[in-house]
Parts: structure tokens; sequence; C-alpha cells
């Protein structure tokens, strides 16, 4: 049951009328000699740390945040979509506030689940609860929705990266994306096909987004981009799910991805020594927390 690329995976599922969550459990399975029921369970947890991780960066208390960039966010996007003021609708508000929550849980130490990345840690679980309260879903499908991803995150990271350092922020939002996109079109029904078109179209809106956190630290612009990540799935899914498709496949976008990541400059990966992070205001906040200001 292994598989190389999305390619490889379709065609398990056509030749064993499985679905992706069904060929990410046998996977698993064969790699770890877990049961299926120890696996669903392992899931499960994630899922639940996921929600606590959401719920915990919702609260009123005060978070304990390295550079103080960011902060009560999510509690603000709360407020504004309860009062009706959504631009985007409820549903999208409700899931950017989500990511923003995980991010901060995140930056204070707080328990989450690096999914891919602690860096995009916000995308999947924003996802994921804020689909499954939309639709009313019951908690299995969220799980299968949550195994789908890893399937898609598992081949990514085979052909192309998940690391900022490496490939820049689009491995690492714009997988934790492409993974929210294919989660969403399993619990909402849709086709194997469907779901790699998702990812595929999820992967190429964030092609080329650099890694420059400012001060070296996990929170701006990081934050934000979950947030982006997370709408970004939302809107790959659904045009998908509506009959779009991906003009270039899954597979095709997966290795430009991996290869833009490796054209990228160093000081684009991660380093903090390019974008944003090298602003005035970038070299001010680095300053500010730590005293100096170590980019030329």
């Amino acid at each position: 049951m292994n598989y190389k690329n999305g390619k490889e995976l379709l065609a398990i599922c056509k030749e064993k009328n499985l679905a992706i969550y069904d060929v990410a459990i046998l996977n698993e399975s064969i790699n770890s000699s877990l049961t299926k029921e120890e696996i669903y369970n392992v899931m499960k947890n994630n899922l639940d740390i996921m929600k606590n991780s959401i719920e915990k960066g919702l609260d009123e208390k005060e978070k304990n945040i390295k550079g103080f960039m960011i902060g009560g966010e999510a509690k603000k996007l709360k407020r504004f979509y309860e009062n009706n003021k959504s631009i985007c609708g409820k549903t999208m508000s409700k899931a950017i506030s989500y990511a923003l929550s995980v991010m901060e849980v995140n930056v204070s130490m707080g328990r989450i689940v690096a999914c891919p990345t602690a860096g995009s840690c916000g995308v999947l679980p924003a996802v994921l609860l804020a689909v499954k309260e939309k639709f009313d879903l019951d908690e299995e499908t969220v799980v299968k929705g949550l195994l789908t991803s890893s399937a898609v995150g598992i081949i990514i990271g085979k052909n192309a990266s998940l690391s900022g350092a490496e490939g820049g922020c689009q491995a690492e939002v714009g997988s934790a994306s492409a993974m929210a996109a294919a989660a969403i079109v399993e619990m909402l029904g849709g086709t194997p096909e469907q779901a790699l078109n998702a990812s595929a179209i999820a992967l190429k809106n964030l092609m080329g987004l650099i890694c420059d956190p400012v001060a070296g630290l996990v929170e701006a612009p990081c934050a934000k981009r979950n947030a982006i990540g997370t709408s970004n799935a939302m809107i790959s899914a659904e045009m998908t799910l509506a009959g779009i498709k991906s003009i270039i496949p899954f597979d095709e976008v997966v290795v430009a991805m991996g290869k833009v990541g490796k054209m990228l400059p160093v000081n684009l990966r991660e380093t903090a020594e390019g974008g944003i992070a090298t602003t005035p205001t970038g070299r001010k906040l680095r300053k500010k927390i730590f005293g100096e200001d170590k980019v030329n």
C-alpha cells in the first residue's frame, strides 16, 4: 500500500475501491504495525489536541508570548464576526480566528499538533473544526479528513519539502493549506481525485511564498499566513467540489514547489535575513526583543 506520489495513491484507491483515508490507514499499519483501531485513536487524540488548542487560544487569559508581536487577535476576530460584521462570512471568519488562536498557543509554548509543522500548525485545526461545526459533522468524518490530509502531507514531504528552512513558507503554510483542502473535500463527500485537485489548487496559490520571520520568531508574519492558508484551503476545496479542476496535476505542482524552494535564496528561507524581517520596523522589533540587530 506504499505510494510515492498522487498518481500511485489514486491508482490504489481506484483498484481497491478505497478512499484516501483507507489507504493512509493501511499504509501506516504496514509501516508501524499498529492496528486500524490504534491508528484511528492516535488521530482522534491529535484532533482532541487541535480542538483544545483552539479553545485555549480563545480564552481570556493572558499568554506568555516571547516576542509580544502577536496575541489577542483571535479573540478580536471572534468578537468581530459574532457582532455580524464579517466580510468573509461566519464560517470563514471563524476558521481564521481558530487558526490565529492555535498560533498564539504555539508561540506561548502551549500544546499543539505540528501538522505539518509548528509554523503552520493553525491551518488544519481551523479548517477541520470550522467545517465540522458548519455542517454538523460527526467525529469519525473529521478524523477521516485528518487521515486524508496526512496522505497528502506524506507525498509533499517525499517529493518536495515541508520545511521553511529548505523550501520557504510555501513548504509550510502552503503544504498545510494543500493538506487541509484535501481534508475538506473528503469530509464533504468528494472523490479522491477531487481531494488532490483541491490540494493542487491550494499549493499553486501559495507557490513561491518566502519564509521571513521577524526577529527569527514564529509570530510575524507567520500567524497571519496561517489565516491565509486556512482561507486558501477553503476556497480551493469549494472550487473543486463545484467541479473546477486544477489545470496542472497535483504531482507536477508538488515537484514544481520543490524546485521553487531550491531556487529561493537562503535569506528568504527562515534565516530572518530577508523579506519583512529586514525592514526598518522588523529590525527595531528584533533589537527590542533581543537587544541587538544581527541583520546586516
